[in-house]
This record gives structure tokens, C-alpha cells and sequence, in this order.
């Protein structure tokens, strides 16, 4: 089986993050298909550029399978050159696919949805099948986050987009649960029947995660201390992140020997720092910014990892974060401190949630945590292994060769 992905925000494996549309295609190789990733020039969230010339695409690499970088443009926090930087990637990943043989399937991965309509124009134009994989409801989630109205020119377009490219894919991997809700919610049944609509979420690398667990390891006295419960938070400290509740949080629990220890950097960590000194938060310490690769010796350290988030009416459709699979390959429980539907920790029993996220609710569940007994907390760890088997990259690609291999067959019965 061939198989395109088209992924403009993915990075080379070497930086880390945004790793889907590798890992899918690695291990659609190890299992006998011919995949060929197609990835933006510019990996979103960096001041990488890596096609330095006039080159509208370069092969970065050959093996094990064609690694296509499709020239986009640098565009920090600009929105304007980020829509640019769009529409570079569908013109120019038009250019890049005349020069690989036709594939029994193209997937495109969206947000953005310009490189879902790529899939879908590009599987029409070669008369083969496409895969529009949503991992960002696009424009809903750009509307509920308050970036823009619904009667803004830019989501209005979107929303047509959008609806044309359910009604034309071949079929839908939604990264959540709750994907046929959203199409019952739009009155949209007709162009995406739920039997053309799959849930593929995000995962992880079990064979990277390890290598990287015996590999990468912290001299830190904090991951060490065989005394405390360490609860661990690791990502982004912004103000959509709202660590200030994790604060409070953290003033609210009696246990003294809980300890919160925060990865990551943002620009609120001064604030925060400031916070922990002026307040007398003395459970809380910043580790600031660390290598993806340390992630598994940190999290496998932790007593309790922590999927820390403002609560948001998107999530009723599910959630999908990376640092949640990480988690469970951790083999600690998870707490998901906010309200959700199509949650994966809680369908596998490997963590609890906060349906009420105020701070004195999120440290009684810590607590709880740090009070259970050793039978129970036991079942949870065991729970989490098991969990991060089924989230795999490697069953991922299984299951999306399955797909590809469903929606040719359906073509050929049609015929």
C-alpha cells in the first residue's frame, strides 16, 4: 500500500515535537507499505528554516522512507504570513507530489484545512483515494477560543472550506471521540456519515520513549527524593495554560509531602516564579525549559503526571494531547484537571479527572492520590502500560493501512 501524508506542521524527528506524520510513516514502512511524508520547511513553533534557497520542495532524506520538505516560509506570531505560509504548503506540495509514483491513498492532515483540500484535490486529480485527518476542528476551535468571530471573512471562508472537503474526502480520521457529535451538531450527517468517519488519536513512539527512558537521564534531587509524591506538570507556561490554578492548587493541599515540579517555560514563568517567592509556595518548583528526550526518565520519576488545562467547550468532542500518551507510556496515573468527554485516561482507568476544576478540588484528588494504597495505586500504573500499548504509533498505523486498504476495496465494489 502507498501512502502520501501531507502534514505542514510536523517536525524532522531530530526537533522532537509535532512527530505524528513521522511515526505514522515509520512504521507503516516496518510493516511492508510505501509511505512518503510531505512536511512544511518551517515546523511550527520554531525559527527553523530548512530550505534556505529558492527550492519550492527538497528530499531531505531517502531512508527508510521519502522525507519531503515543502518550502514555507518563516512567520513567527504573525497571522497573516501563517495563512501565507498555508497556501505555500498547498501549491508547493502540489509541485512535490509530481515526482513520486500515484499512492492508493493521500491523507492530508489538518489544521490547517488547505492541506486537507490538498488530499482531496490531489486524489481526484490522480483518481486514487484521500484521508483528511483532523486534529484541530478548523474553524470551530479558531470561534470558541475567541481568536475570531463567526462572521469573520477568514471563518466564513473556512467554514465552506471545511464543508466541502467533509463532503468530498474519502473518508475522516478525526485524533478524538467526538467527531460525529460535531457533524450532528453542524446538521452535517449527509456529507460525513459516521460510516466514513474513523478515530485515529495521537500517541506515542513506545520504541523511542524507551530508548529514550534508559538513554537520557536527570541528575535532580527533586525527581530523586524518595520522600516526597511528586506531582509533575510538563509543556507550556503561558496564560492559556493558566498555571496560576495549579498555584492555588498547591496552597490547598495538607499532605506535606506533596511536591509539584514544573517542566517547561512560557511567558509567565517570572510571574509565577515571583508568585511561588512572595506567597511562601514552598510544595512548587520551576525546572524551567528541557529536552524532549528527558521527558521519559522525568514523567517515569513522577508519582503523579499531571494533564493540567483551562477548561474548554471544544472539549466536548474529545482530547487528543501528546503529553498524555507520554504519560501513560510513563506507567504513573494521570489526573486531567478540567472537565471532558472522549477522555483516554479515563476510558482505560488509568487516571481520574476534576469534572469541578477549582483548587481545592485539584489538591483533594492529588491527595488522594498520595494516599491510596499500594494495591490500588499498583492497578493504575498497570493500567497506563497497558493503555499506551493501545495508543501506539505502531497499532496507529496499523489501523490507518486498515483504512486506506477499506476505502479502496469500497471503490472497487462500486465499480
Amino acid at each position: 500500500m502507498r501512502v502520501w501524508i501531507f502534514h505542514n506542521n510536523c517536525t524532522l524527528p531530530e526537533h522532537g515535537h509535532f512527530t505524528r506524520a513521522y511515526c505514522l510513516g515509520k512504521y507503516l514502512e516496518r510493516q511492508g507499505d510505501e509511505p512518503v511524508v510531505f512536511v512544511g520547511s518551517h515546523p511550527h513553533n520554531s525559527d527553523i528554516q530548512l530550505i534556505e534557497d529558492k527550492s519550492r520542495f527538497k528530499v531531505y532524506r531517502e531512508k527508510p522512507f521519502p522525507w519531503v520538505l515543502v518550502k514555507t516560509c518563516n512567520y513567527g506570531e504573525s497571522k497573516i504570513k501563517r495563512v501565507f505560509s498555508m497556501l505555500q504548503f498547498y501549491f508547493n506540495g502540489k509541485k512535490a507530489a509530481k515526482h513520486f509514483t500515484k499512492p492508493d491513498a493521500i491523507v492530508g492532515s489538518s489544521s490547517p484545512l488547505f492541506v486537507a483540500a490538498l488530499a482531496v484535490k490531489l486524489a481526484k486529480k490522480l483518481h486514487t483515494k484521500s484521508i483528511v485527518e483532523i486534529r484541530d476542528i478548523w474553524p470551530e476551535s479558531i470561534v470558541e477560543y475567541g481568536v475570531a468571530g463567526n462572521h469573520n471573512p477568514f471563518v466564513v471562508l473556512m467554514r465552506m472550506l471545511e464543508k466541502w472537503v467533509y463532503k468530498n474526502a474519502d473518508a475522516i480520521v478525526f485524533v478524538a471521540g467526538g467527531f460525529n457529535d460535531y457533524i450532528k451538531e453542524k446538521g452535517w450527517e449527509k456529507i460525513a456519515p459516521p460510516e466514513k468517519v474513523y478515530t485515529i488519536s495521537n500517541g506515542v513512539d513506545l520504541e523511542d520513549f524507551n530508548t529514550n527512558l534508559a538513554e537520557y537521564r536527570l541528575d535532580d534531587a527533586d525527581l530523586d527524593n524518595p520522600d516526597t509524591f511528586k506531582v509533575v506538570y510538563t509543556g507550556s507556561v503561558r496564560r492559556v495554560n493558566n498555571l496560576g490554578l495549579l498555584l492555588d492548587a498547591a496552597k490547598c493541599v495538607n499532605n506535606p509531602r506533596i511536591r509539584f515540579i514544573i517542566y517547561g517555560t512560557g511567558n509567565e514563568i517570572e510571574m509565577l516564579k515571583k508568585r511561588v517567592s512572595d506567597e511562601h509556595i514552598d510544595n512548587v518548583v520551576f525546572k524551567g525549559h528541557v529536552d524532549k528526550r528527558y521527558i521519559p526518565y522525568i514523567t517515569n520519576c513522577a508519582d503523579l503526571n499531571i494533564a493540567h488545562n483551562n477548561p474548554a467547550a471544544i472539549f466536548r468532542f474529545g482530547i487528543s494531547f501528546n503529553k498524555i500518551f507520554d504519560y501513560m507510556a510513563a506507567g504513573k496515573p494521570i489526573l486531567c484537571d478540567f472537565p471532558c468527554r472522549y477522555n483516554p485516561v479515563i476510558e482505560t482507568g488509568c487516571g481520574m479527572s476534576v469534572d469541578e476544576p477549582t483548587a481545592e478540588n485539584i489538591a483533594r484528588a492529588i491527595e488522594h492520590f498520595a494516599e491510596m494504597e499500594k494495591a490500588e495505586y499498583d492497578s493504575y500504573c498497570e493500567r497506563a502500560k497497558q493503555a499506551a500499548k493501545i495508543y501506539s504509533f505502531e497499532s496507529h498505523a496499523k489501523r490507518l493501512a486498515e483504512i486506506a486498504e477499506k476505502i479502496n476495496s469500497d471503490g472497487e465494489n462500486k465499480k
